[in-house]
């Protein structure tokens, strides 16, 4: 069946805005994401004709896209929002989701590989790049499919980096443009990919009439790898700033759009009866007249939470004054658990929280309290009464964790932060910055930080928390779309 090209606006990512399980009578059971791009897409109203293209994620998904063929979703399951769901083969999308995009690009670009012995990019590599060529072109089918003359594409991410190029050869007449929501790697970093992969990826962003990152470091780094490997010319602006890459005819513009926290949502529903159960079951956790150091993470290996356990470990160490009066509240969430190096590692922040304990604890005092189902209601509790928070990562294309804080904490909240999240850019001057790896320096900082006086915490908070909701989820959406539009 032909598909109508009608869509004016389309968004393509990996993860839709829904995702469904299987009954046990076989009915699908939908359940809507959040999120910055929904909140972006529902701005521009369900009148427009956008159109949302996304890959199915598991069974209950591709059943679901097999349910809709090559049209959309239910609309009562995504909101009113049009959705085409991709039933892209399971062996095609693991390959090309955790051989390639998670395993590999994840890495490159947050510098995880330890280089004596990773990474090694072999035949099997090799068939698991094919397969990310093949994931990223049923994407450029089905917006060539859907999309209208002249229409907006706004691809999204390091699993859709071949997007922009392949959907080029095929559509000439639509704008497209293209998001990084991680950091972008340095060249000489970067060319550990083999030479083929490396120049793909980049010919693929370029192949767009915008790339697009959270700050403007990472767009830098983009355009420096650009010259370096493929020979392009980097146009500067009058700063002196990476305004566009000029490569084989084309220019590519390069902007920045530092993604803000949701005030009025994180507000509202940080103020919601299952918070408050959350935080009274917090504060009965942590005891009377305790200060609190709060992380909020995903066990995912940028994080750093092990260095942040350790620095932790060190305070109590050499601020022995600090023994019974502060709580470490660590949420680590597990993540990408089908990996091995995932599990190790969540492993690892367990064990180590729970030397802590056993070192430190007394009768009246666990100096960690460790969670790790997700639960964003005890989230938000944390985030309420945190005296310090701790956002240490290795690297990070923004960490909204440091800008949700500020703007749900209760008393004020002093942010320890490391200087190599995208975050540091907006936040850094009102921050307690770190170097991530210097595990003694962020003992120091946790000291520090809670040393706080209570009237200059609560000013950096309220400079904190402007800063953090400067670009909320939507117009951080329409903004790229309108420099799209206007070239």
């Amino acid at each position: 069946m032909a598909v109508e090209r009608s869509a004016p606006i389309l968004v393509a990512s990996n993860r839709g805005p829904v995702s469904y399980a299987l009954d046990q009578d076989g009915s699908l059971v939908p359940k809507r994401g959040g999120g910055g791009l929904v909140s972006g897409l529902s701005a521009i109203g369900p009148d427009a004709g956008a159109v949302w293209v996304c890959a199915a994620l598991g069974d209950g998904d591709r059943e679901a896209a097999r349910r809709a063929g090559a049209g959309h979703l239910d609309p009562d399951h995504t909101g009113g929002q049009q959705v085409r769901m991709l039933d892209i083969a399971p062996d095609v999308f693991a390959a090309a989701y955790n051989g390639v995009a998670n395993s590999v690009l994840w890495f490159i670009h947050h510098l995880l590989y330890q280089t004596p012995v990773e990474p090694v990019f072999d035949a099997e590599f090799g068939a698991q790049w094919a397969a990310y060529e093949t994931y990223n072109a049923a994407f450029a089918d089905a917006l060539a499919q859907e999309a209208a003359e002249g229409a907006v594409v706004l691809v999204q991410d390091y699993h859709l980096a071949l997007v922009p190029g392949l959907l080029r050869a095929r559509r000439p007449d639509l704008r497209i443009g293209h998001f990084s929501h991680t950091p972008w790697a340095p060249p000489d970093y970067y060319r550990l990919l083999p030479d083929d992969v490396a120049a793909g990826v980049l010919r693929g962003i370029l192949g767009g009439d915008r790339a697009a990152f959270l700050t403007g470091r990472w767009a830098a780094a983009f355009a420096d790898c650009c010259a370096a490997v493929l020979g392009a010319e980097v146009v500067r602006g009058t700063d002196g700033s990476a305004a566009a890459v000029r490569f084989e005819g084309r220019e590519t513009r390069l902007g920045v759009h530092g993604l803000g926290a949701d005030a009025d949502f994180l507000r509202e529903r940080s103020r919601a009866a299952d918070v408050d159960e959350r935080l009274a079951a917090l504060r009965e956790q942590i005891g009377p007249g305790r200060k609190t150091i709060v992380r909020v993470d995903r066990t995912e290996l940028s994080k750093n939470i092990v260095r942040g356990l350790l620095a932790y470990r060190r305070l109590l160490e050499i601020r022995p004054e600090w023994r019974e009066r502060v709580v470490h509240v660590a949420f680590a969430y597990p993540s990408r658990q089908d990996l091995a190096v995932y599990r190790d590692y969540t492993e690892r922040v367990r064990v180590l929280a729970e030397e802590i304990n056993a070192e430190y604890g007394t009768e009246g005092w666990q100096p960690v309290a460790l969670h790790v189902k997700d639960d964003f209601a005890r989230s938000l509790a944390a985030y309420r009464l945190a005296d310090v928070a701790l956002v240490n990562p290795i690297r990070d294309g923004m960490n909204l964790v440091a800008k949700e804080v500020p703007v749900v904490s209760e008393r004020g909240c002093t942010l320890v932060l490391s200087r190599e999240a995208g975050a540091y850019e907006e936040l850094g001057a009102d921050a307690v910055v770190v170097n991530p790896y210097d595990v003694e320096g962020t003992a120091r900082a946790l000291d520090e930080a809670l040393r706080t006086p209570e009237g200059e915490r609560a000013d950096r908070t309220k400079h904190l928390a402007a800063a953090a909701t400067a670009l909320p989820p939507r117009d951080w959406f329409l903004a790229q779309l309108r420099a799209l539009r206007e070239g």
